[in-house]
C-alpha cells in the first residue's frame, strides 16, 4: 500500500476524530453547575493553555514570534473569536445542544455570502444552498420546543462571527492563526473574570472546564491541523459536519434532551444544503476556477489556521 493511498483514509479519520472533539460542547457544558461568567472564564483558561502548548510545538518553540506575525487581521480574529466563544457558551445555556448546532451548520454559506465583500463571487449552487438552509432553521424555528429568543440570538451571533473569522483568515493564508485563537480565550478571560466566582469552579466543576478547554478545544485543533495537510478542503468541511450530528446524540444518549421531530428536520434540512455547496466544490476544483470565483465556500483552508467554538 503506498503512501498515498494512506493518507486519504487517515486525514479523514483525523478530521472526524476533530469533530468529535467540538461534538463534545454540549454535553460538558450540560455537567456544568457554575454561572455563566464562571463557565467562560474557567473555559477560557484551559482553552489558552491547551491552545499555546499546540502554538509552541507547531511553531518550534518561536512562539513570540508567530504571536507577532499575525498583525492586524490575527488581532481582528481574536476579537470575533472571543465574540463567538462567548456567545456559543452563551447559547448553550439559552436552548438545546440541537438548535444552537443546527444555526452553527450555516457558517460556511454565511462565510461565502460575507466574501461577496472582499469581492469573492458567490455561484450558484451556493445560493440555492443558502435558500433550502433558511429553510431548514425556519423548521427548526417554528418546532413546539422552539429556541428562546435569547438562545437563537447568540446562536446567530456566534455563527456570524466564525464566519467572518473565516473570511479574513482566508485572505491571510501565509499566516498561522493558531495564536490569535490563544489571544482570544485571553480576551474572554478579561471579559468574564471580574464576574466569575472562583469558589464554583471546584471539584467536579473544574474536572468539566479542564475537558471543555483541552480536549474539546485544545485536541480538537491537533487532529485539525493534521487532517487539513492530508486530504481536500471540501472533504475536511463535509467531515467535519459530523460535530452537527454528534452533539445532539451525545445529548440524547445522556437522557439530557431529546430533539422533537421538527429539530430533527431542520437540522437534517441545513446539513443537506451545506453537504451541496461542499460537494460542488469539487466541480469547480475540476472545471477550473473564473477570477474572483469563491474558491473555498466551506472555508476549511482557512479552518486549518483556526480553532472552531
Amino acid at each position: 500500500m503506498t503512501r498515498a493511498s494512506l493518507e486519504r483514509p487517515l486525514g479523514s479519520a483525523f478530521i472526524a476524530l476533530a469533530a468529535s472533539c467540538w461534538s463534545l460542547a454540549g454535553i460538558l457544558q450540560r455537567q456544568l453547575h457554575l454561572s455563566l461568567a464562571s463557565q467562560l472564564a474557567g473555559r477560557a483558561v484551559f482553552a489558552f493553555l491547551a491552545v499555546f502548548v499546540f502554538v509552541a510545538i507547531a511553531e518550534r518553540g518561536q512562539v513570540t514570534r508567530a504571536f507577532g506575525a499575525i498583525g492586524g487581521p490575527g488581532l481582528a480574529i481574536a476579537v470575533l473569536m472571543a465574540v463567538a466563544s462567548s456567545s456559543f457558551i452563551t447559547a448553550l445555556n439559552d436552548t438545546s445542544v440541537a438548535n444552537v448546532l443546527v444555526v452553527q451548520a450555516l457558517v460556511p454559506l454565511a462565510a461565502a455570502l460575507l466574501g461577496m465583500l472582499t469581492g469573492e463571487r458567490v455561484r450558484q449552487r451556493t445560493w440555492l444552498a443558502m435558500g433550502i438552509a433558511v429553510g431548514g432553521v425556519a423548521v427548526m424555528a417554528g418546532a413546539p420546543t422552539r429556541p428562546s429568543p435569547s438562545g437563537l440570538f447568540f446562536s446567530f451571533v456566534t455563527m456570524l462571527a466564525f464566519a467572518a473569522t473565516i473570511v479574513i483568515a482566508r485572505h491571510r493564508a501565509d499566516v498561522s492563526m493558531a495564536p490569535a485563537t490563544c489571544l482570544s480565550q485571553v480576551l474572554v478571560f478579561a471579559m468574564f473574570a471580574p464576574f466569575a466566582r472562583v469558589g464554583e469552579m471546584g471539584g467536579a466543576n473544574l474536572g468539566w472546564l479542564a475537558l471543555l478547554g483541552i480536549v474539546q478545544m485544545g485536541l480538537g485543533l491537533f487532529f485539525l491541523s493534521l487532517g487539513t495537510r492530508l486530504i481536500p478542503a471540501a472533504t475536511v468541511g463535509l467531515i467535519s459536519q459530523l460535530e452537527i450530528v454528534l452533539g445532539p446524540l451525545w445529548v440524547w444518549l445522556a437522557g439530557i434532551e431529546r430533539p422533537s421531530v421538527p429539530t430533527i428536520a431542520g437540522g437534517v434540512i441545513v446539513i443537506g444544503a451545506v453537504a451541496l455547496t461542499i460537494t460542488g466544490e469539487r466541480d469547480v476544483t475540476a472545471a477550473g476556477r473564473s477570477p474572483g470565483e469563491l474558491a473555498d465556500p466551506i472555508g476549511a483552508d482557512a479552518c486549518a489556521r483556526i480553532l472552531p467554538d
